[in-house]
């Protein structure tokens, strides 16, 4: 009899064992999203950004834009070479397809060359941000995003100590 009870008992737990283990987890309506931030090669010895805050857009219309917790601050850009990345903001979004990514950037951007530092001018990028349009289903639970600050596509030099910061910025 104890055996017989037992075995039941083994039975009935492997059963409700398996049972729980193979049910999908309902909360599939959120995702962790990170965006990360490196750089292409570049001739200068500094490329500095300031990233005031990173803001996402899940909708085709500008009422879905949402603010990630930023990691704000001065970046140099070509720090973030060869392979080297830093995760720049996150947060928890709705699971579903990410139409856009805004940048807002300070006025602490500037570029070094040699022992030389000069203020890099951004037209109209601290008023309206720099944005990536691109159409992302986002996996449930955990996504992230790679975007490559181009420094060597983004930096224009009008006369000679003036410097443009067109950004060029890619997903990769």
């Amino acid at each position: 009899m104890f055996v017989r009870n037992f075995s039941f008992l083994v039975i009935s737990a492997g059963m409700l064992l398996a049972i729980t283990s193979c049910q999908k987890d309902n909360n599939n309506d959120s995702t962790h999203l990170k965006v990360r931030l490196t750089d292409n090669p570049y001739q200068a010895s500094e490329v500095n950004v300031e990233i005031k805050e990173v803001n996402v857009n899940l909708s085709n219309d500008s009422t879905g834009w949402m603010q990630l917790e930023t990691h704000a601050g001065i970046y140099n850009l070509l720090d973030l070479q060869n392979g080297i990345d830093t995760l720049l903001a996150q947060g928890v979004v709705p699971t579903g397809t990410l139409k856009e990514i805004r940048f807002v950037l300070g006025n602490e951007n500037s570029i070094k060359i040699g022992d030389n530092v000069y203020p890099l001018t951004i037209p109209s990028g601290a008023e309206s941000g720099l944005k990536i349009k691109l159409n992302k289903m986002l996996n449930a639970s955990l996504d992230s995003l790679l975007i490559d600050f181009d420094a060597a596509l983004s930096i224009f030099q009008e006369g000679t100590d003036n410097f443009k910061l067109k950004p060029v910025l890619k997903i990769k």
